[in-house]
């Protein structure tokens, strides 16, 4: 099956976009993903990141392995045209043309159907394997018990450590 994903106006034009794209055609995530790495090209970390962004997709929505991932496809095409102008010499206006791409990624299963298992198990963890939770004292049981009195009730009583020779002035400094 095939799962789609898009990048929209990018501003990066899309002949140089196009080159990186290239590239990772028909590879695995697995080393798609270490050729963009290592690319010095611009357009390599949005196309990097659109890739993590649809695998992680793919296996969140779809439970789909990663490594059951390859690229199929990747387009560029072009995205809307910003139109600025420079001042040029007798009053004349040059036309300055900002293209923006947009970047089409198709990723496939290379072996259709195959799902990840998804671990159903409840986990219990072993502090609080064979405690159960106290009943809750309602309102009505505890009417003059104030919030403070709670705290206080709550708080249990530690020793005090003494501070001994140079650990007690350091504590006791004044902070400039």
């Amino acid at each position: 099956m095939q799962y789609k994903f898009y990048l929209n106006n990018l501003r990066i034009a899309p002949r140089k976009t196009r080159s990186v794209a290239a590239l990772i055609r028909n590879l695995p995530v697995g080393e798609a993903e270490a050729q963009l790495k290592f690319q010095s090209r611009r357009a390599a970390l949005p196309i990097l990141k659109l890739l993590k962004s649809g695998v992680a997709a793919a296996s969140n929505n779809f439970s789909i392995s990663a490594d059951n991932l390859f690229v199929s496809g990747i387009f560029v095409g072009e995205g809307r045209m910003l139109k600025r102008f420079m001042p040029r010499a007798f009053g004349r206006a040059g036309a300055i043309h900002k293209k923006t791409s947009h970047i089409t990624l198709i990723l496939e299963e290379k072996i259709p159907g195959l799902k990840t298992a998804v671990n159903k198990i409840k986990t219990v963890r072993p502090e609080t394997a064979g405690k159960t939770e106290p009943a809750k004292e309602s309102v009505a049981e505890k009417p003059f018990r104030t919030e403070r009195a709670e705290k206080e009730a709550v708080k249990e009583i530690a020793p005090k450590k003494s501070l001994k020779g140079a650990t007690r002035k350091v504590f006791r400094r004044k902070v400039v």
